[in-house]
This record gives C-alpha cells, structure tokens and sequence, in this order.
C-alpha cells in the first residue's frame, strides 16, 4: 500500500536521553495546544473586552487556523536544509514573539492578525519535531514518537487550557496569552538543551516540493481537511454551548475543558498504538467514531452531565483520528516526512477554520448553538468519503 518510509532526519549525534529529547518537544506541543485553544476558552472574555459577538471573535480562530495551513508547508519547504534543531528553535521563537503581540491587541482587527502570525510556525513545528521525534526514537517506534509529541498538545487541554480559561477569566484575556508566552520561553530551553544536533539533513527544497507532486497525499489532505471541521464546528463554540445550552456556570467552563482534554489525551495515546498495528483502519475507525460522538453531543446538549461526556468521548475519537491521519501523511510522504507530517497540521487547522466558520454561520442564521454539531456530522462523513473512495490508492515516490 505505501512504500518504506525514509527518515527526513539524518542519524542524530551525541544524542541526549531520547525520553529529554520527548520530553522537550513535548512541552513544545504543550505550548501550541494551549495557544490553540485558549481563544475558544476566553470568547466571551474575548468579545466583552473588544465589544464584538462570539462569531466575530471566533475570526480570530479562523485566522490562526488559516496561518498554520499556510506556514505549514511553506516554512517546512523553504527551510529543507536548515538544521532541524536550529529550525525548531527559530519557529518556536517566532511563536513566542507572534502570542505577545496578540496580548497586547487593541482592537479585533490586529488580534486576528497577530492570531495569524502565531498559526504560522505550529505545523512547521509539529511537522519537523515528528520527524526528529521518530528519529530519535529509532525504528518500529514512529507511532509512539508522534503520539508523545502529541499528547503535550493534549494534555494542554487538560492543564493549560483550563488554567489559562481560568485565569483570562480571573485576570484577563491578555494575562493568559502572556503566560503563553513564558511556556514559549521554557520550550525555548528544552529545545536547546535536550534535543540531539542531528548530522547533514537528507533533504532539500526540490526535493519537498517534489513530494508534493502526489495525488494519494492530497487525498488524503483533502479528507483531513474536511473531516476535522466536525471537532472544530463544536469546539469552537464549546464555552457559550455549555453555559447557554447545557446551563452550566461559566465557573465551570475550565472543568469542562479538562474533560475534554483528558479524552483527547486518551485518544492520543490509543491512536498511537493503533496507529502502529495499521494506520488506515485507524483512520477509518476514528472518521466513524468521531462521527458517532458528534450525534451523540447533538442529542444530549441539553443535558449537563450527558453533554460533558459526550464531549469527552469526543475528545478521544478525535484525538485516534488525529494521530492516525498524520501517520497516513507521513507514509503518503515517504521522502519528505516532516512534510508530510506538518500537511496534516495544515489540514487540521483547515478543518479548524472551516468548523469555526460554518459553526459560526449557522449560530448567527439563528438556528442555536446544538447546530454546529450537525454540521460537524456532515463534515466528518464528507472526509470518510473521501479515505474509503481512495484510501488505499498507490503511493507515489518522490524519488520516483
């Protein structure tokens, strides 16, 4: 079904703890999960402060996701020959930099703006650590790398996004997006200190670009991009959900969002280990499941604790579909696979977009905040439609 992936990282040197270099990268998924996430905790924060609706606010969502589809593949191509240390350093630099220019936004406009210039450099990030991360941790070991990646970016649902909810509630919005900016800091560090110099990089530009030359890895794209904007159109509208629809306190919006982030922690965990058995059946899998636990949140909306484990369980099948879909580009990528791993970012914060925009279009047509969730069903069987029409296409060589 696909050819021997090739490793986008040559053999490390003088390599640390490979559990420090995880670790490290780790904490750089943690950092980008919380920023990722903050906004749909603090939107009411958000728009009080700058006196907009929930459906403007959630613009600056959409534009964050917009900058990760466009810096994902463009920053992972042009920097093909850069040291991949040296590169992670210089994204999460940027990173930092671009969520301390959104702290001190004085107006929607320029928050959306710097919410873009922060999406730029996460799935460059993302896409160039899973590489390393898969390198260090040597063969027959790949799922398990990514998903330690990953399960930072989860586990920020479970402490950095609810810590940050609550403390842009206590303090605001701003403070939150600053302590963002210190988590960037202790990345920083982490990078520097614990990830291994790795030798001359086997790539280079033409080589990348020729990879994009590859319609399975575009299939494939295209259904991540789809199918994702299910989680999102429910996600990004989670706070106001919960407290008009499921009359929970706005106290308990932080709680709510732990919940989340302890299924998506799960989810990340069990993908990586189904992942490793075979990737498409757990793609296929976590589109049905994810699918199933949208329905389920529609119909229990209205009821507080059904409605929180509804958004639990989806949570976990999204998170197995997330980690399993960035395997399957990787392996549709098979001489370029920071590429291929930073396309599934792009094609994630796609369906982000996509799900905050459409959930947010049909909240304002007024037909209330349970209607995203419909949405998200549609949007997740559109992208299973995809991988079970072309699923098991050949995969094209770069090299070829």
């Amino acid at each position: 079904m696909t050819s021997t992936p090739t490793r986008a990282v040559a053999p490390r040197t003088g390599a640390p703890h490979v559990g420090l270099a995880l670790f490290a990268l780790s904490l750089g998924g943690f950092t980008i999960g919380t920023t990722e996430f903050a906004t749909m905790g603090l939107l009411p924060q958000i728009g009080a402060d700058l006196s907009v609706s929930d459906p403007v606010v959630g613009h600056a969502i959409t534009a964050y996701a917009l900058g990760v589809v466009v810096g994902a593949p463009l920053l992972t191509v042009a920097a093909a020959q850069m040291s991949r240390k040296r590169l992670l350093l210089v994204l999460m630099g940027a990173y930092t930099l671009a969520n301390l220019l959104s702290a001190a936004a004085p107006s929607i406009g320029l928050l959306v703006a710097g919410r873009f210039l922060a999406g730029l450099p996460h799935g460059a990030f993302f896409g160039v650590g899973a590489a390393v991360g898969a390198s260090v941790a040597g063969p027959g070991r790949r799922g398990h790398a990514v998903s330690m990646m990953m399960t930072g970016l989860t586990i920020a649902n479970v402490v950095g996004v609810p810590v940050s909810t609550f403390v842009g509630q206590q303090l605001g919005w701003r403070v939150a997006f600053l302590l963002i900016g210190v988590l960037g800091a202790a990345t920083l560090a982490g990078v520097l200190a614990f990830v291994p110099k790795d030798g001359p990089v086997d790539s280079s530009m033409a080589q990348e670009v020729r990879s994009l030359r590859n319609g399975p890895l575009w299939i494939g794209f295209a259904a991540g991009a789809i199918g994702f904007g299910g989680l999102f159109a429910v996600y990004s509208y989670v706070a106001p959900t919960v407290t008009r629809v499921s009359g929970l306190d706005e106290r308990h919006v932080p709680w709510v969002l732990a919940v989340f982030g302890v299924g998506m922690t799960l989810g990340t965990l069990l993908g990586g280990r189904l992942a490793d058995r075979d990737v498409l059946r757990t793609v296929i899998g976590g589109f049905v499941a994810t699918g199933v636990s949208l329905v389920a949140f529609a119909l229990v909306a209205h009821q507080p604790v059904a409605a929180v484990a509804a958004l639990f369980l989806l949570g976990v099948t999204s998170q197995v579909l997330g980690l399993a879909m960035q395997t399957r580009l990787m392996d549709l990528s098979p001489r370029a696979q920071s590429l291929g791993a930073a396309l599934c970012h792009s094609a994630l914060n796609v369906g982000n977009a996509s799900g905050a925009f459409f959930g947010g279009l049909v909240i304002a047509a007024g037909w209330g905040y349970v209607a995203p969730a419909w949405t998200g069903v549609l949007l997740t069987a559109l992208g299973l439609g995809l991988v079970l029409v072309a699923g098991r296409q050949r995969v094209v060589r770069a090299d070829a």
